[in-house]
């Protein structure tokens, strides 16, 4: 990108002669690193020049780019002790506030209270790649958030201030294929989330072949940096196992005769951009951009991990009050303890019976305490006005899968004319949108009575 290169060179050279006005009353190089980081920082926020205020920029990241874990984690105590609200001037706007109300008060309410490290952060991405050293500060920032108050009020205007920078608005969609230069297919092995790419032939099987697309948002300031990519397949029919989609040995099919899209991986790039979110953009835009170029296509599907499931159903089978009512069900599951359960067509059969009942609850019934899917993938696309449109038993026989799923696999319709009305009926009244043939499930196992009501988050039975 001929363009980004050049302002990039632009913002170095400006920021290099801000760096030699700048210090260009120390001694030598050692003196002008003797200054702290608190001092660069105020520096920074009462400088006014453009290439002075890069340079200070690029000094405070360069030096953090080189600390330690105990040097990042003074440096992130710095932020919260020395860049938060002026207390002084914010009990003064509130005084005066209180005192008259009107839209000038109220907005210089909305200044005092603003952290001054929100400021700080604007003035650290004026720095050459600036952006993408912020993205790798709040990475660290979240591996600390666990540990203090102080760390997750910092990451509250990290993550404030990134809702604005990587607004859809600043973000553009690119096509993935096997002729995209080799260091951005690198990154799509690196990133992979969900199904990994062991190598480069396996990535050109993805990429090459006229029924497979890939598509990933960018941003101007990680211009080779993918934020999150999809895969797709294109199919005459709706998958159910990964390996209809991965087998290398599958029938190809011209895009032209394909009915159905199928989003078979998502991945997520910059874990310093978690809850950012991107995908549900992604997704809608690529249905926009393939209906566009493949009229034919009618169905708009996904073939999607369960990555919570197992951990639910041991606690249910641990629990006397659970959701499993007989000794048959319980015996059943316990199959599950053979690891080579899935090779045994009668286990197999067995372990069915009760688990896509159980599947079926643990989409349709069960809550977190807020009154969301338990399940983070079916939050996400469920969110997103996605219908559950099928259980796929044993359809990933990958040791990752069988350990978060027992190899169940889920199918989500995008049906876009529903998207709005699935959407709300789960935002307002906690209902999820799923096929009759999902909903068949609960009366397997006496449950096709329960019905979720999260109003006052309360259920009834």
């Amino acid at each position: 990108m001929p363009g980004t290169s050049f302002f990039s060179d632009m913002l170095q050279n400006i920021t290099d002669r801000g760096r030699k006005l700048l210090f260009a009353d120390s001694r030598t190089p050692a003196d002008a690193t003797k200054v702290d980081f608190e001092t660069l920082c105020e520096m920074l926020m009462s400088s006014r020049g453009e290439a002075s205020g890069m340079a200070i920029a690029a000094e405070i990241l360069d030096r953090w780019s080189k600390l330690e874990a105990d040097g990042v984690r003074q440096f992130l105590q710095m932020l919260y002790d020395r860049f938060g609200p002026d207390t002084a001037k914010l009990d003064e706007a509130i005084e005066t506030y209180n005192a008259e109300k009107n839209s000038e008060t109220i907005t210089a309410l909305h200044q005092a209270a603003e952290p001054r490290r929100q400021e700080l952060l604007r003035r650290l991405n004026q720095a050459p790649n600036g952006t993408a050293k912020l993205v790798q500060m709040r990475q660290q920032l979240l591996a600390l958030a666990a540990q203090a108050d102080e760390y997750r009020a910092i990451d509250t205007d990290f993550a404030h201030l990134f809702g604005s920078w990587f607004n859809r608005g600043f973000l553009t969609l690119r096509p993935i294929d096997w002729s995209t230069p080799a260091h951005i297919l690198e990154k799509i092995i690196k990133y992979e989330a969900v199904h990994e790419i062991a190598s480069w032939e396996e990535l050109r099987r993805r990429l090459a072949p006229a029924d497979r697309r890939c598509f990933a948002f960018f941003h101007p300031r990680l211009a080779d940096e993918p934020l999150v990519f999809v895969e797709v397949a294109l199919t005459r029919s709706v998958p159910n196992t990964i390996a209809d989609v991965l087998d290398e040995g599958r029938e190809q099919i011209n895009a032209d005769e394909a009915t159905t899209a199928v989003f078979y991986s998502i991945s997520n790039c910059q874990d310093g951009l978690r809850g950012i979110s991107f995908g549900n953009f992604l997704i809608k835009q690529v249905v926009e951009d393939l209906r566009r170029d493949l009229p034919g296509l009618k169905n708009f599907v996904t073939l999607s991990p369960v990555p919570g499931f197992a951990r639910w159903l041991a606690k249910a089978r641990a629990s006397t009050a659970g959701p499993l009512p007989s000794d048959a069900d319980r015996k059943a599951l316990a199959l599950l303890d053979d690891p080579r359960w899935a090779d045994d067509a009668a286990k197999a059969a067995e372990v069915e019976r009760v688990l896509l009942p159980l599947a079926a609850r643990y989409f349709l019934i069960e809550r977190t305490p807020q009154g969301r899917p338990l399940d983070p993938v079916a939050r996400f696309h469920l969110g997103n006005g996605a219908r559950l449109e099928r259980l796929n038993f044993l359809g990933d026989h990958s040791a990752r899968a069988m350990a978060q799923a027992h190899g169940l696999m889920v199918n989500y319709l995008y049906k876009l004319d529903d998207i709005v009305a699935n959407h709300e009926a789960l935002a307002q009244r906690g209902e999820v949108a799923a096929s009759p043939a999902v909903k068949n499930f609960l009366g397997r196992n006496g449950d096709a009575t329960k019905v979720v009501r999260l109003r006052g988050l309360s259920r009834e039975s």
